[in-house]
């Protein structure tokens, strides 16, 4: 299967792309690749385990059977610590004495979707020459161990859980010396809709212990209706919640909790790039944000790197995927980045995006300011900017079709330096992303329109 890994893991619709076998097989190859338990005298030696989390999916259950199967079929112990948010297996990667971390989730996708990512020890997401490795020995016999050299699968839900709530409120309460939990959150009041999904739990506990008056929305998963109308794909109810409860701002989770959109007490959408232009600012002020610089993807809105400049931040520019973010962060020494859907790396705290952490810091600045969101959004003003996605399109064909190629010429020369395009394959559905930014709102849609009814009608497959 050419190509399995995508721009965040293996993706598909669930039991029909993504099998109980090939989750089976993901979890034989990644021993394989990320380590291997021998044994000495039929008793194990270099013992190495492993860690599955998932998110609310029902499908999550046959999934993560079947990739702990796997693993411990080929010599690593396993810890299953049920549903928990990306960041959460993320973190505790990063602090247990595991050798890798794997997650079963499809993150802001439908519910009949899946996925399957790895952590490597420390908590980082694999390198593309790891995920190489991997697929490489995909199915591939090999000489799997017997007797005391298999490992054991252990669940363990509560313990896991309750490590990463207190990880979370630690980043802006450190516990004092009386052992006293600090509230920085007190008399703030914040709806959370958490999608139905991995922090349907992790998340309300989190702002509550912080101080926070808290009016939790869609936390009830049921294994079918994840992003179900709801969560940052869907914020309308947010958006309707925080006014009729007169809270001060709102956030709003994706099915796996890597990401966080915020809303202003008018029930405005506040995007990641404004929420990482409140953070930068905020780590800057600190002499925290390494290098004065912010790392952003393509995506991100020239008005936040204009705002940025005006401050004395500067921003390092990546492609889309927060592993490029990573990448970038990790290669440069920089503290803060993220993504405009909401992403955002924190490297004080985390290894990788984390929804709640962002909702955590945010609020704390909401509350440190003195000033409301809507106030501290609005010095991150956002030039116009439509999206628009292309289905069913030869993805690939985006960057190489000529007809494509001179109307992206096209409209970029009729911008000029007021606005840009670009065209973005999906790193994990059959489709083509068109972007523009302009001075207006129409000039944005309408050149938008004109460049996706070329992509349209040039790629179709």
């Amino acid at each position: 299967m050419p190509n399995m890994f995508g721009t965040d893991g293996v993706r598909g619709l669930a039991n029909r792309d993504l099998t109980a076998r090939l989750a089976l097989d993901l979890g034989d190859a990644a021993v394989r690749v990320l380590g291997d338990a021998g044994t000495k005298d039929d008793q194990p030696e270099g013992r190495r385990r492993a860690l599955v989390g998932r998110d609310t999916r029902v499908s999550g259950d046959f999934l993560a059977a079947a990739l702990s199967a796997g693993m411990s079929a080929g010599g690593f112990d396993v810890i299953d610590a049920g549903i928990i948010p990306t960041p959460g297996v993320a973190y505790l990667t990063s602090v247990l004495n595991v050798e890798m971390g794997a997650v079963i989730s499809a993150s802001h996708n439908p519910m009949p979707d899946n996925g399957i990512k790895f952590f490597a020890r420390g908590g980082f997401k694999l390198p593309d020459q790891k995920e190489d490795e991997i697929e490489a020995v995909l199915g591939a016999d090999w000489d799997r161990p017997t007797g005391a050299g298999v490992g054991r699968i252990s669940h363990d839900q509560n313990t896991a859980t309750n490590l990463y709530i207190d990880h979370l409120v630690s980043t802006i309460a450190p516990m004092g010396a009386d052992q006293v939990q600090p509230k920085p959150l007190k008399g703030l009041k914040i709806v959370a809709d958490c999608a139905n999904g991995a922090t349907s739990v992790v998340a309300p506990e989190a702002l509550r212990r912080a101080g926070a008056e808290v009016v939790v929305i869609n936390a009830s998963p049921d294994g079918y209706n994840i992003n179900k109308h709801a969560g940052s794909t869907h914020p309308e109810q947010l958006q309707a919640m925080v006014k009729a409860s007169d809270a001060v701002m709102g956030v709003a989770f994706d099915g796996d909790a890597d990401r966080c959109l915020a809303v202003d007490e008018d029930g405005n959408m506040v995007n990641g790039d404004q929420i990482m232009g409140i953070l930068a600012r905020s780590k800057k002020r600190a002499g925290k944000l390494n290098h004065d610089t912010l790392v952003v993807t393509v995506m991100s809105n020239l008005g936040l790197k204009l705002a940025l400049k005006d401050m004395g931040i500067n921003t390092v520019q990546t492609a889309v995927g927060d592993r490029y973010v990573l990448e970038e962060m990790l290669k440069g020494g920089y503290s803060l980045g993220g993504e405009q859907s909401g992403h955002v790396i924190n490297r004080e705290f985390a290894t990788t995006g984390d929804g709640t952490l962002t909702a955590l810091t945010l609020c704390n600045e909401v509350v440190q300011s003195g000033k409301s969101l809507k106030e501290l959004a609005a010095d991150f003003p956002q030039l116009p900017q439509t999206l628009v996605n292309v289905p069913n399109v030869d993805k690939m064909a985006a960057s190489t079709n000529a007809a494509v190629q001179a109307a992206v010429e096209k409209e970029e020369a009729l911008l000029g330096d007021t606005g840009r395009v670009l065209l973005r394959p999906s790193g994990t559905e059959p489709l083509v992303r068109v972007m523009a930014e302009a001075a207006t709102q129409q000039m944005a849609d309408e050149v938008c329109a004109r460049l996706a009814q070329v992509v349209a009608d040039e790629l179709a497959l």
